[in-house]
């Protein structure tokens, strides 16, 4: 058990100013992209199911969200939850580089989609880019949720079938595939062995 008379250390002094940085982010985030948006506090609670009441508080930093009210207003802003928890702001500058052996890993919903990110944070640009690794039968399922927004998807090994609006696409090695994602649209990889695509995203304001 912990003594909970010790001292704190040097590094656990710092890690606990940095938690204390992040939550304090993400209030002033929120109203941010809410007032970019041009939506009221009532709108913004109807869309995400959370009283308005309770929006204030979090933008004021008078409430810290639970982990379900930050996934739903990450949801109703149509941002990742990482967005609202990114340290790396604008401060940071325009340039992001990530070199071949840097490429961090990015959450995947979809069961055998591996993600490797080539693009800079959310806090600091609106494009999104990975280089998926689709294991063989993995896709998104019974279909993606319509969303605002653009993807462009470019094959560097393997096959991809994608549904788009009721049209198929059958995508091989070199072949490029740019949608907008208010269209119904579903993919998948058919082949027998992995399948890997840059996927790049525009994220929408």
């Amino acid at each position: 058990m912990t003594d909970l008379s010790e001292p704190i250390t040097a590094e656990e002094d710092e890690a606990l100013s940095s938690v204390d940085r992040i939550v304090g982010a993400i209030g002033p985030r929120l109203r941010e992209l809410r007032l970019q948006r041009g939506l009221s506090l009532q709108q913004l609670a109807e869309r995400a199911g959370v009283s308005a009441a309770a929006i204030h508080k979090i933008e004021r930093n008078g409430m810290v969200p639970t982990i379900t009210t930050l996934l739903k207003l990450a949801d109703a802003v149509d941002r990742p939850v990482g967005w609202f928890v990114d340290e790396e702001g604008p401060a940071a500058g325009p340039v992001a580089y990530t070199p071949a052996a840097g490429r961090p890993a990015a959450f995947s919903p979809q069961p055998g989609v591996e993600l490797a990110t080539v693009t800079g944070t959310y806090a600091r640009f609106l494009l999104d880019g990975a280089v998926a690794t689709i294991e063989p039968g993995a896709g998104s399922g019974l279909g993606e949720g319509e969303r605002q927004g653009e993807e462009l998807v470019f094959v560097l090994d393997g096959v991809l079938d994608f549904d788009v609006d009721g049209r198929n696409y059958h995508l091989t090695q070199g072949d490029a595939l740019h949608l907008r994602t208010d269209r119904p649209h579903q993919w998948q990889n058919p082949g027998p062995v992995p399948t890997r695509a840059l996927w790049v995203s525009v994220r929408p304001l």
